[in-house]
């Protein structure tokens, strides 16, 4: 099932999928369930949610074409695997690295990507310690990120990887619309611009704003702050 309903949104999206790629989405599948009963990954386990609730809303930021051919691409607190994982099946070509703070979830995704067969660099650290390192600040073409933060606290934790002339993909609900209004600040401190905003609906009805910011200057040298500052006070 998860298989037959990522092939019929590939098809209705003009998204080209391979027997192979299927496959390894129901390989994930199994891993994702069988690790789940280890350790907490996720709260949805059923075929159809897996299929539209992680795989389909990871991919369809491919619907902004934001990412280009070998991009270098960082998912900041990835979790399970989600969105790097899934774009990394449907688009080989990128290099991807995918950053956590639970080093127990890391081990999950070197288990997933050795089965998968695929390289993808894990860093367990937090997003606002990794922004500071001269390997990771400034260094990718697309930083995205799934993660529940509002935007400007998203914008704070991610923009400082994206280079300047980069993307960064904003995963957001169906209030997408509303943090943007609230983050013009926020873009105008860390060097981002509204790139594109896609707005789109799962299989399930759920709505899904994706927001693509581009860099236009590098990120101040005091951001990102301390994480309990970005939460209490975002830009």
């Amino acid at each position: 099932m998860i298989a037959e309903m990522v092939k019929k949104w590939c098809l209705e999206n003009k998204q080209t999928i391979t027997e192979q790629q299927l496959a390894m989405f129901k390989q994930y599948a199994g891993l994702l369930r069988e690790w789940n009963e280890k350790m907490n990954l996720t709260a949805i386990t059923d075929d159809e949610g897996i299929a539209v609730r992680h795989f389909i809303d990871s991919i369809s930021i491919l619907n902004s074409q934001a990412i280009p051919d070998g991009a270098k691409v960082i998912d900041i607190g990835t979790g399970a695997g989600f969105p790097g994982i899934p774009v990394k099946i449907m688009r080989p070509d990128v290099e991807l690295y995918l950053l956590d703070s639970l080093n127990k979830r890391l081990i999950f995704l070197e288990e997933v990507c050795g089965q998968l067969g695929f390289q993808a660099q894990l860093i367990h650290s937090r997003a606002e310690d990794s922004a500071r390192q001269e390997e990771y600040r400034e260094q990718f073409d697309v930083v995205v990120s799934r993660a529940v933060a509002n935007l400007p606290a998203l914008c704070e934790y991610c923009l400082p990887y994206v280079k300047v002339g980069g993307i960064f993909i904003a995963m957001k609900g169906p209030d997408g619309e509303n943090e943007l209004a609230q983050s013009e600040k926020a873009f105008n401190i860390l060097g981002g611009k509204v790139e594109n905003i896609l707005h789109t609906v799962l299989p399930d009805q759920s709505q899904r704003t994706i927001i693509c910011l581009k860099k236009t200057a590098e990120t101040p040298a005091r951001y990102p702050r301390k994480g309990t500052k970005i939460n209490k006070n975002p830009l």
